[in-house]
């Protein structure tokens, strides 16, 4: 197998560069605390594993020193951004739910670096989004990514694909941002709705009693409510990120089989 990669060393380096840009995109892995050479080395891992099962791309006649190679690059590299991308935009729904109760619940101001993110992000969306990781670990989300993502691509999409089938991937794409937003209101509602009609109570014990000054305990009120909701719901939430999670695969699957008609119809390039 490896004379036959030195003698196919183009597309090698396309699957490559495929694999590199989705790492270096997507959540966890594109991580600080991951070495570059650990990256680059998983990235050719990849494309190792998946050189022998490649249908969709084709570089016959393609020069390795070419324009037109570059360009390939290029447009392999961008397949494997929007892979990483979307998958950011899934996980981006859980900090976003913390975010949206962290105000109510006085920890807006709480900001600290997400090392996961490496983003400033409040306490409840680090929280949340640890949360998360755990169980993309525990339901096997690396499997599926390289597997039912990165394999799956090599199979059914390339450049020109790609470029034909722009609709679908634009609208996969908005769809997962809309979603990101629904998604992480559908998850911090129970806790959001909650914190208000505790606001709300504080504020009409304080109208109805001017002399208890109970305002000045609204703060550690709203953080002991959350935090108890937040145990309650904890089982509940790891049911929703998981359904979550498995939609966003689902998702990039369901692309791969409309644009992926498109190589078996014309070809691949």
């Amino acid at each position: 197998m490896i004379n036959e990669m030195l003698n196919a060393a183009p597309l090698f380096l396309l699957l490559a560069a495929r694999a590199l840009a989705m790492i270096e995109t997507a959540p966890l892995l594109s991580s600080e605390a991951n070495p570059q050479v650990a990256r680059v080395a998983l990235a050719g891992f990849a494309a190792y594993a998946a050189f022998p099962s490649t249908q969709a791309i084709n570089v016959q006649g393609v020069g390795l020193f070419s324009l037109s190679f570059l360009l390939l690059l290029a447009g392999e590299a961008i397949i494997g951004v929007i892979m990483g991308f979307f998958i950011t935009m899934i996980f981006a729904a859980f900090s976003t739910a913390g975010q949206f109760f962290s105000l109510p619940m006085g920890f807006s101001a709480a900001e600290t670096l997400d090392p996961l993110s490496q983003t400033e992000n409040p306490l409840m969306g680090q929280y949340l989004n640890l949360v998360a990781m755990l169980v993309f670990l525990s339901m096997n989300g690396f499997r599926e990514l390289f597997l039912g993502g990165f394999w799956r691509s090599v199979q059914s999409i390339n450049v020109a694909s790609l470029a034909a089938g722009r609709e679908a991937v634009t609208g996969m794409l908005l769809s997962g941002l809309s979603r990101l937003f629904l998604d992480a209101m559908v998850i911090s509602l129970p806790i959001l709705g909650t914190l208000f009609l505790t606001s709300l109570s504080t504020g009409l014990i304080s109208k109805a009693a001017p002399q208890i000054n109970i305002l000045t305990e609204g703060f550690p009120v709203a953080i002991t409510v959350a935090f108890m909701l937040i145990m309650a719901t904890l089982p509940f939430m790891v049911e929703a990120f998981g359904r979550v999670i498995d939609s966003g695969f689902r998702s990039i699957e369901s692309l791969y089989i409309q644009i992926g008609q498109r190589v078996m119809g014309g070809g691949g390039i």
